[in-house]
């Protein structure tokens, strides 16, 4: 007989269902179990005397083990789980489980210990079915746009975008880094005629960051597309795809989060509001007396960042807020300038910088005097050979998969990422 998720079975028919026990209730004469998969609940109704075998084989089971179980599901008021129950006449013990060595209120550090079980609970199936359901939107969307899918290697032979904060390691007999970012590799594929690409995949970061939004590996969801005109083109296909894809997980999603999370799944308008980090600070001085560090007024600060949540609510109404005109020693060193200022952005949600995106210097001489200005020129060598020999005006974005689903649950990137990785964790 095949099996049947808990949220297919059908009343009146024999089913045969497979999960985790979550409850157990052992009476004298009869034994109440729930059982559950990814789809759902339902109730086990045994009564011992018809059912000795499946009495006998429960008997001592622990809440986690896992069974197979067939019989008729059949209609019952009385039963909370939707009104249905399966009275079992067959139940197979897969495997048993032992007490477990952490409870609901375990302290994060425990819960990544034994992050198998933790991942058990309906709020971590949920967020981990919104974000499929996100990443499947921005694939959707692009497909539809003629954009192509790529997988770059994460293993290179020099800093993807500087020469700190690189995972280094041996590499036969020479050394090799994670990547930082697919940034060189992306170009690349614009410098070959792809015209338009995306990947998502891992992102390395050797950041000694102790916060609840940075990590050592996370997910990176990025893009590049050429022939643009300026980086509005770049804020306009991003504001365009993160609206596509956050209907898409509000249809899907949307009761479910707020049921689980206490959370509303807001589709954004269009266009996104912009305004220039200099009118930003002044503005949030204004409004908040809000004053920034000197030394600081070049680059958006945390503390500013989670002013901009409340800030783009009260000026525009809106979750999202582009932030322009940084200046060029607080940007990458291959961002186009125009008028030496980079032509780029971050984009702010929900008081987290979510994205970095700009338009690329394509031209190889103004490239290879940004490098030389950063101190960079030996270390991009290879990289500058993509633009010798012909390439278009381009530009793109990355987004973290892990910071969009932290924003979306409220949760920290410890209990977002499927494992999390960090200065102090490296297991399981």
């Amino acid at each position: 007989m095949k099996r049947t998720y808990i949220s297919d079975v059908k009343v009146g028919e024999v089913n045969k269902v497979q999960g985790f026990l979550e409850n157990i209730r052992d009476k004298k004469t009869m034994a109440f179990l729930v059982v559950k998969d990814i789809t759902g609940k339902l109730q086990l109704t045994i009564e011992k005397e018809k059912c000795p075998e499946i009495a006998e084989a429960i008997s001592g089971l622990l809440p986690h083990s896992v069974i197979t179980v067939e019989g008729p599901v059949v209609s019952n008021e009385y039963v909370k789980m939707g009104g249905i129950e399966m009275l079992p006449e067959k139940l197979t013990v897969e495997s048993k489980a032992e007490a477990l060595p952490l409870g609901p209120d375990a302290n994060i550090d425990t819960r990544l210990d034994y992050r198998w079980i933790d991942l058990r609970t309906e709020k971590n199936t949920l967020m981990f079915q919104m974000q499929t359901e996100l990443v499947k939107a921005f694939r959707e969307f692009l497909l539809e746009r003629n954009f192509v899918e790529i997988h770059t290697p994460k293993l290179i032979a020099a800093a993807s975008e500087s020469g700190a904060d690189v995972f280094a390691l041996d590499y036969f007999d020479g050394k090799a880094y994670l990547a930082q970012s697919p940034q060189f590799y992306k170009q690349m594929a614009m410098a070959a005629g792809f015209e338009r690409i995306f990947e998502s995949g891992p992102v390395f970061r050797a950041e000694k960051s102790y916060t609840n939004k940075h990590a050592t590996e996370f997910t990176g969801f990025d893009l590049e597309f050429s022939y643009i005109e300026s980086y509005e083109d770049v804020m306009k296909l991003e504001e365009e795809m993160l609206t596509y894809a956050l209907q898409k997980v509000h249809d899907k999603y949307g009761e479910k989060v707020k049921e689980l999370f206490g959370k509303e799944i807001i589709v954004p308008t269009l266009p996104f509001p912009r305004i220039t980090l200099k009118d930003l600070y002044a503005k949030l001085k204004e409004k908040y007396g809000f004053t920034v560090p000197e030394s600081e007024m070049n680059d958006l600060t945390t503390e500013a960042e989670r002013m901009c949540k409340e800030f783009a609510k009260e000026e525009y109404g809106h979750e999202f807020l582009f932030v322009t005109d940084f200046p060029k020693d607080k940007r990458a060193f291959y961002h186009m300038r125009k008028d030496d200022v980079p032509q780029g952005y971050d984009l702010i949600w929900g008081g987290v910088e979510i994205t970095t995106g700009a338009q690329r210097e394509h031209r190889y001489d103004v490239l290879k005097a940004q490098a030389d200005e950063k101190g960079l020129g030996e270390d991009v060598k290879f990289y500058l050979e993509f633009f010798k020999y012909g390439c278009p005006p381009h530009g793109g974005f990355g987004v973290g998969v892990d910071r969009l689903t932290m924003i979306l649950t409220d949760y920290t990137i410890k209990e977002v990422e499927f494992l999390f990785r960090g200065p102090n964790r490296l297991t399981p």
